[in-house]
Parts: structure tokens; C-alpha cells; sequence
């Protein structure tokens, strides 16, 4: 009986990340995909030490000229004008194979000619592109920083189309990504989900009569839209989470709104197994919270928009949330009762949560890279002068 045959990985791998600040979504692919590639080297273009998880940590990081420059801790997103030339001088020349992991400029970042790089591609940037005003119209930025994004939004999106072609192969975060990648940057890509830590979740008997709400505060999520349909509704609302718009959200909470902000972990576990539902506002390239609260057993009620078409079902034979159709507090007031008339079992919300676990990424990200890799490896033996 013959034995199985191994596929080759590339021994010298580089991780490129934008910056490691904190542990969101990219963070949480990044370190599954530091796991897969354990000897890997990470680039960023900032790296605040202590501030993602220890598996992160324990990887040797090497960062760009932005690390040194003054207030970068605090400030970074200011710098963004210098973040095409910071990505471009990190030196990667000694790598066979570079992962980078996009949302700004990873991409853009430069390797050798016979080195293989992949993109796994979060979004093309938002705040250049679809998100423009949701980020720098009159009322959500200053005008200091109006004028300054006016001033390079140009060169910006210029920069972000000619480094497109960096990539050898591009990988999307969802369907709805993909397309984006599509349309912007002309590329065709394959689709991977990204990682969710299904098992740290658990479905509990015990529920409580409120709402949850878990995010960044910050204009694109409209968790606006939450407070004023749950202020009508009159159902309680907690929602955890800080950012540039908590003053103004706390305005707007009355009392049926409880601002929790920053919680552990296992705090929000906590409330994903006890709310009532998770109210999920905003339109996402993917979306992680809506598959954690499914993992928890608790229904989703969210925007029929970007990546939760793809992780809430809203369907005669699968239901595991409510889908409404417009970013109004009408229509989120409409599927808050209907979802209140709606029975969910809380075992076929995890089970089809299970589909997204970051096993299944890190399985099908490990066969990616190898099968791109067997693939590179061939044409540059049978064609060396490429």
C-alpha cells in the first residue's frame, strides 16, 4: 500500500501584516497563520509590544521606520501618506514565499522575483474607496483632516492600483470581498473565511431579556441604529466596544443603553450565551461577531449587506438570524419583532457555526499555500529565466 504523498511547504515564509496594535480580525488570521508557519518571520509596519497574543509575540517581528517616529503608538493612522514608501523599504529579499495579510498596504509590500507571494486580502482599503465618506464627510472627521485626505487621496488610490499586480495570488476573506478585489483592483481571487475560535464558545440554557451589540465605535458600524430602534422598541441594549464615536453614541443612549466598554474575552462570551440576540448594524467585509454569537447558540440580527449574507441565514430551511434590508431604524424596529416571533434552536446555530472554526481555515490555508507553492516551484524549474 503506497503512503500518502506530502505535499512540500515553503521552508522560508515572511507574514506581513499592516500593524499589531491590538487582536481584531486580521490579528486573529494572522496568528492562525503563524501557527501554520511557526519558523516564519513578521513584518509590520508597527508593532506595540505586548499588545497582541502571545503566539504573536513569541514570533520575531521586524518593523518599518514608522515604529520610531514620534507619537507612532498613539498616532500611527496619521502617518498613512508614509505608509506606501514604510511597506515597500521592509527587507524581505531572504524569503522564498511571502503571505501578506491586507487591509491598507501589505500588499505593496516588495520580493524577489522567484519568491512566491500570496495576499489574503481583508478588503482593498476601505477609507480610500466604498467607506470615503463614511470616514471623512463633513461630521465624522475634522477639517484639518478632511483637507490632508483630499490632498493625497489621489496618489493614494493611484498607489493602491499599481502595486495590484504585486501579488502573485490573491485570497478573499468572502464572496463579498472577492468581488471588491474584482472590481478595484482587476484581480480574480479564491475565498477563504477567515478563522473563528468556535470552541471558546458554548451554547448555555440560561437567557436574559437584552440585546448585544459587540464592536469597534466607529461611524461605519451604525450602532446608532441600534440605540434609536432599541430605545423604540424599549428592549434593553449592552454594547461593548470603544472608539471615536463613544461620546457621541453615549448622547444618543437614554436609558435603555448600557456602554460596557472594553471587556475580557470571557466577558463577552459571557453575554454572547446570555443576550437575547447579537444586533449586528453595520455592512462588513466579513464579519466575525455574527459566527461568535451563532456559536454561542444566539441569533443574529443583521444587515442584508456584505459578508453577513454569507455567515446569517434567514431562509425557509436554515434560520440563524433575522436579515434586514435597509441601514434605517425602521427596518432594524421591523426584525427586532419579527425575530421576537421567531423560535431558534440554538444546536443548528452552532453547528453551522462549526462550518467556519479556525481548524477549517488553517486547513484550507495550509493545502492553499502548497498547492500555490508545488505550482511555483514547477514553473520556475520549467522555465528558470522567469
Amino acid at each position: 500500500m503506497s503512503s500518502p504523498v506530502t505535499i512540500e511547504q515553503p521552508q522560508r515564509v515572511a507574514i506581513v501584516h499592516e500593524w499589531l496594535t491590538s487582536m481584531r480580525g486580521g490579528e486573529k488570521c494572522v496568528e492562525a497563520l503563524c501557527e501554520i508557519f511557526p519558523h516564519a518571520t513578521l513584518f509590520a509596519l508597527l508593532h506595540i509590544p505586548g499588545s497582541a497574543s502571545p503566539r504573536i509575540e513569541r514570533m520575531p517581528i521586524r518593523t518599518s521606520f514608522i515604529q520610531h517616529l514620534p507619537w507612532a503608538f498613539e498616532g500611527y493612522r496619521y502617518y498613512l501618506p508614509l505608509f506606501p514608501p514604510a511597506i515597500r523599504h521592509l527587507a524581505l529579499e531572504e524569503f522564498d514565499c511571502v503571505i501578506s495579510s491586507h487591509h491598507c498596504v501589505a500588499k505593496g509590500v516588495r520580493t524577489r522575483p522567484d519568491a512566491l507571494h500570496i495576499c489574503y486580502c481583508h478588503t482593498p482599503m476601505r477609507y480610500l474607496w466604498d467607506a470615503y465618506d463614511e470616514y471623512f464627510a463633513k461630521g465624522r472627521a475634522g477639517i484639518l483632516t478632511r483637507a490632508a485626505m483630499r490632498s493625497v487621496r489621489g496618489y493614494l488610490r493611484w498607489w493602491d492600483v499599481r502595486t495590484a499586480s504585486n501579488p502573485r495570488h490573491y485570497v478573499a476573506n468572502s464572496e463579498n470581498v472577492r468581488a471588491r478585489i474584482k472590481r478595484i483592483y482587476r484581480r480574480d481571487a479564491d475565498v477563504i473565511y477567515p478563522p473563528v475560535n468556535t470552541a471558546f464558545f458554548s451554547v448555555e440554557r440560561r437567557r436574559e431579556n437584552f440585546f448585544l451589540v459587540v464592536s469597534a465605535l466607529v461611524p461605519y458600524k451604525r450602532i446608532d441604529l441600534a440605540i434609536e430602534a432599541c430605545k423604540r422598541t424599549g428592549d434593553r441594549l449592552v454594547v461593548v466596544g470603544e472608539g471615536t464615536e463613544a461620546r457621541r453614541l453615549a448622547a444618543l443612549g437614554g436609558t435603555t443603553t448600557e456602554f460596557a466598554g472594553r471587556l475580557s474575552d470571557e466577558e463577552i462570551r459571557d453575554l454572547y450565551a446570555r443576550c437575547s440576540a447579537v444586533l449586528f448594524t453595520g455592512e462588513e467585509d466579513f464579519g466575525i461577531v455574527p459566527v461568535e454569537a451563532m456559536a454561542s447558540g444566539t441569533p443574529v440580527v443583521a444587515l442584508a449587506r456584505g459578508g453577513a449574507l454569507e455567515t446569517v441565514r434567514d431562509t425557509v430551511s436554515l434560520q440563524t438570524g433575522i436579515l434586514f434590508r435597509e441601514q434605517t431604524v425602521d427596518s432594524l424596529v421591523g426584525a427586532i419583532l419579527r425575530l421576537k416571533e421567531t423560535p431558534f434552536d440554538p444546536r443548528k446555530l452552532r453547528e453551522f457555526a462549526l462550518g467556519f472554526d479556525r481548524h477549517v481555515y488553517q486547513a484550507k490555508m495550509r493545502d492553499y499555500v502548497a498547492r500555490r507553492w508545488s505550482e511555483f516551484r514547477s514553473g520556475i524549474a520549467a522555465n528558470p529565466k522567469q
